[in-house]
């Protein structure tokens, strides 16, 4: 691994701490090194706050060593105003004389020009430094803005064999799959995605809150489908602790300060439209978690970038059945006495 690479490495590391409160922008960090001591670092941290790129160079204690460091980014620095300066006007201002560059942003407002501005400004740029890397932390923001719709991640639990909502024969209730640190590990990943989505029967038969409770960070917004606008005003999903979006072909509703209704037709094209009215929400991630008529549409129509399977050791004989996914992990990994397995669906 050159120096190159290493510090990049670090960029992405800064970066990660960004998870769950950047949205709708992405994930960055940048690092700055002067005679092969880093002088300062940042990582962006809230939208409307300061870029990574200003946080590193601020935390620069004497500027004018700036003149002759490198300063590290893994995403293409920005050109354009927006709630805060083109960070690359920053860098041309203290006169940093090297660029190293992680990836180059496909948005479109930047897309380029901000390697532009800083080659004819004189900086050398390197680019594509642990290119794949970069890409993958900010698979969300580039899914998002290449093809107009969230990052979808599938997630549910099963029994050892294939329910999806178990039964015990006697009781004929429900019984848990997931274990408590299965249950922590969703919540932290809920923290992580924007929204979380589920359909009428999962809100109806388990009344759950859809939130984040068991991990610290951000609650995701709840979309709800329910078609004939049939869930009670006094379930969780419609109080006020996070937003609340339902889709539904009923037109006889009434929006409240944190439940807004979507009509939309309950076609082929529902999963579709779905996704294209979060794309307008500036929604860029979603998690889909059930039930199993709710993923089987996301997965028949193939719009998912990722799942998530927790798989308990205990069988349950019957219940509801698990969706149809034929599809090989990418990872497993064993918590306690439930199997966590992981898919993608990109290259």
């Amino acid at each position: 691994m050159d120096k190159h690479e290493i510090y990049m490495k670090r960029c992405l590391q800064l970066a990660k701490n960004g998870l769950g409160t950047t949205y709708p922008n992405p994930l960055v960090g940048s690092v700055i090194v002067h005679n092969g001591k880093i002088i300062g670092e940042g990582w962006h941290k809230k939208a409307g706050e300061p870029h990574a790129e200003v946080n590193a160079i601020n935390a620069v204690k004497n500027k004018d060593l700036l003149s002759e460091s490198t300063i590290y980014v893994n995403l293409e620095p920005c050109s354009h105003f927006g709630k805060t300066p083109p960070c690359a006007n920053l860098i041309i201002e203290h006169k940093i004389p090297k660029v190293v560059i992680g990836c180059i942003d496909s948005f479109s407002e930047v897309a380029g020009k901000g390697i532009e501005k800083l080659t004819n400004a004189g900086c050398k740029v390197i680019l594509n430094v642990l290119e794949k890397e970069c890409l993958e932390i900010n698979k969300r923001f580039f899914t998002f803005h290449n093809k107009k719709r969230p990052y979808i991640i599938l997630k549910w639990a099963e029994t050892a064999d294939g329910f999806i909502a178990p039964l015990v024969n006697e009781s004929k209730t429900s019984i848990a799959i997931s274990n408590p640190y299965s249950r922590q590990l969703v919540h932290k990943y809920r923290t992580e995605e924007q929204a979380i989505l589920v359909g009428t029967n999962t809100v109806l038969k388990d009344n759950p809150n859809l939130d984040a409770r068991d991990w610290f960070g951000n609650h995701p917004t709840r979309i709800i489908i329910d078609k004939t606008n049939k869930i009670p005003a006094d379930y969780n999903v419609k109080n006020k602790k996070n937003p609340t979006i339902i889709f539904t072909e009923e037109e006889n509703y009434v929006n409240s300060e944190n439940c807004i209704y979507e009509f939309s037709i309950f076609d082929t094209l529902l999963i579709s439209n779905i996704l294209t009215s979060l794309y307008d929400k500036n929604i860029q991630s979603v998690i889909i978690e059930g039930g199993t008529f709710t993923l089987q549409q996301f997965i028949d129509s193939n719009l998912w970038d990722e799942a998530k399977i927790f798989i308990s050791e205990n069988n349950s004989i019957e219940g509801v059945k698990k969706p149809d996914f034929n599809f090989k992990p990418i990872q497993e990994v064993k918590i306690k006495n439930n199997q966590l397995k992981i898919y993608t669906n990109y290259d």
